[in-house]
């Protein structure tokens, strides 16, 4: 069977690259196709080049590798675009965390909610909106998989003003069937490490929905029996042996202790804490009673920085030679969007989570809401399986969000500040007004070489 046309457009995506190339090699429905890496960074398109190159050799593989700092030279006859780049992450993400911080605004990512994920949005889903025109010009079939935080918004984004392609969003976050396995386990169905085994799966009906980031655990049934309340006595336990110091970073800090928190809230078990906690206030350090969760911690910059160079060393060990490539195929597995596409291109009946149009599934939402669902696959797209009705109470902040998620797109897309501010204002982290109108001042002057020429009429 002839492998599909791939084309990752941020090849030096180190939380994608790799993972890509491992799987394009290994999957015997993909490793016949070819493998179009574009990043517009010289450098880095050259040493994910090698490796890829290197590990098509290791594995005798067929796949052919494509490269190229224009995409355009190779987005002909592509049956997937994945979008993958990003402007300076990691430093736009520390200045919005640190002006952020100025103005009484915690955040421990900043890159989806909270003026962070605002201005990502600002800052990324016009680079999104250029890449997909060249898109529809050369390969107008095909599917375009939007892997880019806020990656709601950027595919709120797409469906509004890219509406002829056929697009859908990912987070690897919920990657299946892994998620599934770690709610089995969490729930004492099975034991550490045990891998997921086809009784388990079947008895054990999970649903998991909400926003990208934002989601939450529904339904967790064992042969009919709601195992919930097993799975919170975990977390309870868990949050009781956290560590509060160590290295773990300001994501992973108190995720546990959180979790419980939430869950005692809402009745339903959060299932990305790690960035849940940055889409609610009980965290910011507000209010005059002690909580048992201190304020979140901020972004760490110059650690991510390090953990970049470190996953740049380990690259440059398997090209020159340093690092056994039998080292790379043992250390790397299959990556969520690269799942997907196997799936899809195959006929292979598995589901995934996926960001994409509510079309009637959660029953007391909009059917354009944009929600992180499980969804059948091929290559027709996703097809989301049914959920029922959203808790009264999480309803109203998935709404929430994705208003501050529409906003923050249409205001990408018109430069209007007007937008801006009412995007500010819907966001669940804003408190003041006036602060929100000095902070988005602030930040467009900081961020200027980063955003588009409309934000500054002469």
């Amino acid at each position: 069977m002839k492998g599909p046309k791939v084309v990752l457009l941020g090849a030096g995506s180190l939380f994608f690259g790799r993972q890509a190339i491992w799987q394009m090699v290994q999957s015997e429905f993909l490793r016949e196709g070819t493998l179009a890496l574009v990043d517009t960074d010289p450098v880095h398109l050259a040493r994910m080049t090698s490796l890829a190159q290197k590990v098509v050799a290791h594995g005798h593989s067929p796949l052919r590798i494509e490269t190229a700092t224009d995409r355009r030279e190779v987005l002909k006859g592509a049956d997937f675009v994945v979008l993958s780049f990003a402007d300076r992450s990691v430093h736009f993400r520390g200045v919005d965390c640190a002006v952020a911080l100025k103005y009484g605004i915690r955040m421990c990512s900043g890159d989806t909610i909270g003026p962070g994920g605002i201005f990502r949005t600002l800052r990324e889903f016009p680079q999104i909106l250029a890449a997909c025109g060249d898109i529809a010009d050369l390969a107008p079939e095909a599917w375009v998989i939007n892997y880019i935080n806020p990656t709601a918004a950027n595919g709120i984004g797409l469906r509004l003003f890219a509406p002829k392609l056929k697009s859908f969003a990912l987070c690897d976050g919920l990657h299946m069937p892994h998620i599934k396995r770690l709610y089995a386990e969490r729930a004492g169905l099975l034991k550490e490490g045990q891998p997921l085994s086809a009784d388990v799966d079947r008895r054990f009906d999970m649903c998991i929905a909400g926003v990208n980031h934002f989601t939450w655990l529904l339904k967790a049934a064992h042969d009919g029996r709601d195992v919930s309340p097993a799975i919170a006595e975990f977390l309870r336990l868990q949050a009781g042996r956290e560590s509060v110091g160590g290295d773990r970073g300001a994501k992973a800090l108190h995720n546990e202790t959180i979790g419980y928190d939430l869950y005692k809230a809402f009745g339903c078990i959060p299932t990305c804490v790690a960035h849940t906690k940055e889409y609610v206030r009980f965290y910011q350090g507000l209010g005059i009673n002690p909580s048992a969760v201190p304020p979140l911690s901020i972004w760490e910059t110059a650690d991510r920085y390090e953990r970049h160079a470190a996953m740049w060393r380990q690259v440059d060990g398997f090209v020159l030679g340093a690092t056994p490539m039998k080292e790379y195929v043992s250390a790397f597995g299959p990556d969520h969007a690269t799942d997907i596409i196997e799936t899809m291109w195959a006929g292979l009946t598995k589901p995934f989570y996926v960001n994409t149009a509510n079309q009637g599934t959660v029953t007391n939402m909009p059917s354009d809401a944009f929600l992180e669902l499980l969804c059948d696959l091929d290559m027709q797209g996703p097809r989301p399986r049914p959920v029922g009705p959203a808790p009264v109470g999480l309803r109203g902040l998935w709404q929430q969000v994705l208003d501050a998620h529409e906003l923050s797109v249409r205001a990408a897309v018109t430069c209007d500040r007007g937008l801006l501010e009412r995007a500010f204002a819907c966001d669940p982290l804003s408190v003041n007004l006036a602060d929100c109108r000095e902070m988005i001042s602030e930040l467009l002057q900081v961020e200027r070489d980063a955003l588009p020429a409309g934000w500054f009429p002469r």
